[in-house]
């Protein structure tokens, strides 16, 4: 007597054109639930390894300083010899370290203004900068002008503003005093998409003038790693040498209630401390890009609710088709029941067709999604694309962890089992004599 299995692979083979139909419907949608695993799992990746970029670093030091009298806190850091230590002291192996000012600020050109944030950059220390910043107009040998400015395409449109032209700007100091300057536009960046307003850059030097800093002053550091994969271990490493050097905020600490990122109860716990003197916050680009996180875990769940929406519907073909594959047999079930085939051996039968269909569909699913996503990543969208946030080197990518993969087969296997276990359990209660008088 042959195997349930076999019986169940000779079936499915037997109904070649019905059986491609099922797997292909399993393929699909096992297919559609992988391609948005897939973006899932490297959009939050691609997005932190262009903002580091953009930001100047995986891991973030900034300076806070307040006077014996307490008053404002003023963000600054006036002597990083202490810091330069703790990086060497913590074995990191850093890229490159970078110095930054930032304000917000109001630009104005010709009765037209738009606020923007106005980063301060050393341009002989960020060439990297200039492989994600790419320019629509103007070049980065204008940069070379001290008042010069990168503004990104949205923000120039608004303006109505071309390359040369000089813009006025609104600020203010790093304690608070109202200040005017002027800039000149040197490059138009293209466009970064919705985060188009949030990216202007000019030369360090007179960021910190326009703040109010002296010379070799700044507000900010950032640690380049060779990769982002770095980031958390050398982040607790570099944490604890700080800790042991100078006086550092807590780094950390999460909302009980979800409603803010690490990085925002970090800030909201920090500006309820009572302190003086010169302090130190450290957070990593993860920490800073949290609800990146947050987006990666909707698309997730959205994946989860399209692969249970996706299954019941084909549940409900699959548990019809098998009622109608029950009846079609049923004089082939009760020969079986008569020479000796116990019920368990019917219900394994239809069973094993089920979970055969699955895994094939499952398996074909993945290969064709695997596929898909390799044709995707070819096409190079270019570094000026406006969603090249999302991209690694111009490039879509996409990243499945083996177990997501595994844990997708694992319940379409159970839904589909599930769709035939009512089917089965008709065939295998079955009389022999009752299904051998039945006419089809």
């Amino acid at each position: 007597m042959k195997s349930a299995a076999n019986i169940a692979f000779r079936n499915l083979n037997r109904q070649k054109k019905r059986s491609f139909l099922l797997g292909g419907a399993i393929a699909f949608g096992v297919m559609i639930v992988t391609l948005i695993n897939g973006f899932a799992g490297a959009f939050s990746a691609n997005v932190a390894e262009n903002f580091s970029h953009l930001m100047a670093g995986h891991i973030f030091i900034s300076g806070a300083e307040k006077s014996a009298t307490g008053g404002e806190e003023i963000a600054v850091i006036r002597d990083d010899a202490a810091l330069a230590a703790a990086i060497e002291a913590s074995g990191i192996d850093a890229s490159y370290v970078t110095r930054r000012s930032e304000f917000s600020g109001t630009l104005i050109f010709e009765g037209k203004k738009i606020r923007t944030n106005v980063s301060g950059v050393e341009l002989d220390r960020e060439l990297y900068l200039r492989e994600r910043l790419m320019l629509k107009e103007g070049s980065w040998e204008a940069m070379s002008d001290p008042q010069a400015i990168i503004l990104s395409e949205k923000i120039a449109a608004k303006l109505d503003a071309q390359v040369g032209d000089r813009i006025l700007v609104q600020m203010k100091t790093v304690t608070g005093q109202n200040n005017v300057g002027e800039l000149v536009l040197a490059g138009i960046s293209h466009d970064a998409g919705i985060f188009g307003q949030m990216f202007s850059y000019a030369a360090l030097p007179y960021v910190n003038e326009l703040l109010g800093l002296a010379p070799g002053e700044y507000q900010s550091m950032g640690i380049l790693l060779p990769a982002l994969k770095q980031t958390e271990p050398a982040g607790d490493r570099l944490y604890a040498a700080l800790s042991e050097s100078v006086s550092v905020f807590e780094r950390g600490k999460k909302d009980e209630n979800g409603a803010m990122t690490p990085f925002q109860k970090l800030i909201s716990e920090q500006s309820k401390e009572e302190w003086r003197g010169v302090r130190y916050r450290m957070f990593t680009i993860n920490e800073a890009l949290a609800q990146i996180q947050q987006i990666v875990s909707a698309l997730d769940t959205a994946a989860g609710v399209i692969l249970v929406v996706l299954f019941v519907i084909i549940m409900v073909g699959i548990s019809n088709t098998f009622s109608m594959v029950m009846f079609e047999r049923i004089r082939e079930i009760g020969t079986m029941r008569a020479i000796g085939v116990q019920r368990g051996g019917v219900r394994s039968m239809f069973l094993f067709e089920a979970l055969f269909l699955a895994l094939g569909g499952a398996v074909a699913g993945i290969l064709a999604a695997l596929v898909v996503m390799g044709g995707i990543s070819l096409i190079d969208f270019g570094m000026d694309s406006p969603a090249f946030l999302i991209l690694k080197n111009g490039h879509m990518s996409f990243f499945l962890p083996p177990l997501r993969a595994l844990l997708n087969i694992g319940v379409i296997a159970a839904l589909t089992l599930l769709a035939v276990a009512s089917p089965a359990e008709k065939a295998a209660r079955l009389e022999p004599a009752e299904a051998l008088r039945t006419q089809k």
